[in-house]
């Protein structure tokens, strides 16, 4: 004879625990950006800094760059790569983008509707928040975001050599547009 239960699932099911997903901490989310990142940069090569890059300590090399730049600047291409909805943080989704900067493009002030880690795949880029100290990251390294910080610019910081980040983000529970120019 067949057991009378082999057709319940569920809390019905002999045995069942329920698991609370809401006891994740968001702390959770984060392991599993950072890990990603850690991932990538494995797979991601080092390379050498392009001769033609703006360090930020020599603001007369800067003030060069821009002049070089004044004229019609290349943009940014993102790519989304991921949009899912955190089942453990309701009404939160974690993003993940590819963000494509050709030689010398320029992304102007902006902020985003939720916290973001970037981590730079490949080139070297420009970068300054909320007004502070202008940073470069090259290959390997990355940055955080909270939000509501102001992105005062990302750059490439090369004319020559293209450059790309992944960026990860946490946002309220939809797919809508990532950045929102000030």
């Amino acid at each position: 004879m067949m057991n009378a239960n082999w057709r319940l699932s569920g809390p019905e099911r002999p045995g069942f625990q329920r698991h609370n997903l809401r006891a994740i901490p968001l702390a959770m989310v984060g392991l599993g950006c950072l890990l990603l990142l850690v991932t990538m940069s494995f797979l991601a090569a080092p390379r050498q800094m392009p001769s033609d890059v703006v360090r930020s300590e020599h603001s007369h090399m800067a003030q060069e760059h821009d002049d070089a730049l004044s004229g019609d600047r290349p943009v940014t291409t993102v790519r989304p790569i991921s949009c899912e909805k955190l089942a453990e943080v309701p009404g939160k989704t974690v993003r993940t983008v590819l963000v494509d900067f050709p030689p010398g493009a320029h992304t102007p002030r902006h902020r985003h509707p939720g916290s973001v880690t970037a981590f730079v795949v490949s080139g070297v880029l420009r970068s300054q928040l909320n007004g502070g100290a202008i940073q470069i990251f090259t290959v390997r390294q990355s940055w955080f975001k909270p939000f509501g910080a102001i992105h005062d610019f990302a750059e490439n910081a090369s004319l020559t050599e293209p450059a790309q980040l992944l960026a990860v983000f946490i946002t309220d529970a939809d797919c809508g547009p990532l950045t929102i120019f000030e």
